[in-house]
């Protein structure tokens, strides 16, 4: 998010760019490679980054603040004690992402991170909570929700196959459109969550019942 007012130099950041300074802001990076290097002690306010590729980078105690990633790379990326706030996540790849590594703030009102449209395979929320999460069309496969509360998030139109649901707060969390997700209903909280009518059927296999097709009408 760019504010008014405040200038975005476009521009093409090599190595050393990054390497020059700790704090960044309002600035627009665009096809930078940053892939298996180490991202240390940096500050980002306001930044947008496009077509970056981070996979297997470090970010180690950076912050990131008011941040947006489009169509980058962030893939196995280690989130070493780096903070989030308010940033968004738009056509990326980030899977097998750790976000348990992160430092988060003691007290979370709201989600600091959303995703849309976004590969998030493998990654791992396990314990965190994270109410007003947005995950909205994203490839979503072997997530880790496990212990973790996302009340009142957007799993919309998401692909959630293989994802863990084991004492998670999901109370009013919307999976409108979402497909593929197994959640046991006596394991985890799902009171006043919206589901697709046809999807919500899944949830019936926790119950250990079959599902029958109706008779044809007796003549």
């Amino acid at each position: 998010v760019i504010f008014p007012g405040v200038t975005c130099f476009k521009k093409r950041n090599n190595l050393m760019d990054l390497d020059g300074k700790n704090e960044y802001w309002s600035e627009c990076f665009e096809n930078l490679d940053f892939s298996r290097r180490e991202l240390s002690s940096k500050g980002f306010d306001s930044c947008t980054f496009e077509n970056c590729n981070f996979s297997e980078a470090i970010f180690k105690k950076c912050n990131f603040v008011d941040c947006e990633f489009t169509s980058c790379n962030l893939s196995n990326v280690k989130m070493e004690y780096s903070k989030f706030l308010d940033v968004c996540f738009r056509d990326s790849k980030l899977m097998g992402v750790d976000w348990t590594k992160v430092a988060w703030p003691g007290l979370i009102l709201s989600s600091p991170i959303k995703f849309y449209q976004s590969i998030l395979n493998d990654c791992s929320f396990y314990g965190l909570s994270l109410q007003d999460l947005v995950m909205e069309e994203c490839k979503a496969h072997n997530l880790d929700l496990r212990e973790g509360d996302f009340r009142h998030s957007n799993f919309t139109y998401s692909d959630l196959t293989g994802a863990l649901f084991t004492s998670t707060n999901l109370s009013g969390a919307d999976f409108s459109d979402a497909t593929n997700y197994d959640i046991d209903i006596h394991r985890n909280s799902i009171k006043n969550a919206k589901f697709s009518r046809f999807e919500a059927i899944r949830l019936l296999d926790s119950l250990g019942i079959e599902l029958v097709d109706d008779s044809s009408p007796r003549a």
